[in-house]
């Protein structure tokens, strides 16, 4: 479970030396994301959900506010945090010159687990994510999908509960989305919270139980994809999203 409460955090502007010269990418930010269910963080590009998710992941430290992962708070339990979340960060890069088993074992080393346990997790991962035709090749000529799931198994390798992955369709052609769906959908059968952002409304609306919109770095709104078409009385969620943050459809 994520539970994040009026998160904060601004950047020194490129190019000022002015020290209070900032810019504020996220501003109070709350909601939650439940275990068992599939939420959906839409937003523009340059929301601030890249920013949102950096924190939770303990990557940045936030100005103002906190949130938990699991229980664990993100700026006090860093280990713990990190032991229970898995992050799939946009476009994560892949060793291109170790095989997609390499890359998989080569993050559970890191992730504390033993060789024998790390080559029986990493496995499992190559036959649930459809990976074993193309599991000894080098990653440096994989596909954009290929990429994205040697990237998702490396998230998955330490069996964390709960899962982040930013834009993780960029760049996917239809089959591969499906495919990525189907295992989202299947993580989140399995009990465990799965937080994904996106600017893509049809992803956003196939796939998400819960939905927190995000517009210029705040929270417009938090519902079910039912619950934001009642509340602003729109039958689209394009329609829904740009009334939600105060434009007209």
């Amino acid at each position: 479970m994520i539970r994040a409460t009026q998160l904060k955090k601004s950047f020194a502007k490129p190019g000022s030396s002015k020290k209070n010269d900032k810019v504020l990418a996220v501003q109070e930010v709350s909601f939650t994301a439940e275990d068992g269910q599939v939420t959906g963080l839409l937003g523009p590009n340059g929301a601030g959900k890249s920013t949102t998710l950096r924190m939770l992941a303990t990557l940045i430290k936030p100005d103002e506010g906190n949130a938990q992962i699991d229980g664990f708070d993100v700026q006090h339990n860093i280990q713990e945090v990190r032991k229970q979340l898995g992050f799939m960060p946009h476009n994560a890069g892949i060793y291109p010159r170790l095989s997609a088993r390499e890359n998989i074992h080569y993050y559970a080393r890191l992730c504390g687990l033993k060789r024998s346990d790390a080559r029986q997790r990493a496995n499992e991962l190559l036959q649930q994510l459809d990976m074993e035709s193309f599991a000894d090749r080098r990653s440096a000529g994989f596909s954009q999908g290929q990429r994205t799931k040697v990237a998702l198994a490396r998230a998955l390798v330490h069996s964390p509960q709960t899962l982040m992955l930013d834009e993780p369709t960029n760049g996917l052609d239809v089959m591969a989305t499906r495919g990525l769906r189907n295992i989202i959908r299947d993580l989140a059968k399995q009990g465990h919270c799965v937080l994904f952002s996106s600017h893509i409304m049809q992803e956003v609306s196939a796939l998400c139980d819960h939905i927190a919109i995000i517009s210029d770095g705040k929270i417009a709104m938090t519902d079910s994809l039912e619950g934001i078409k009642t509340k602003t009385g729109e039958n689209d969620l394009e329609d829904a999203f740009v009334r939600a943050i105060g434009e007209t459809p």
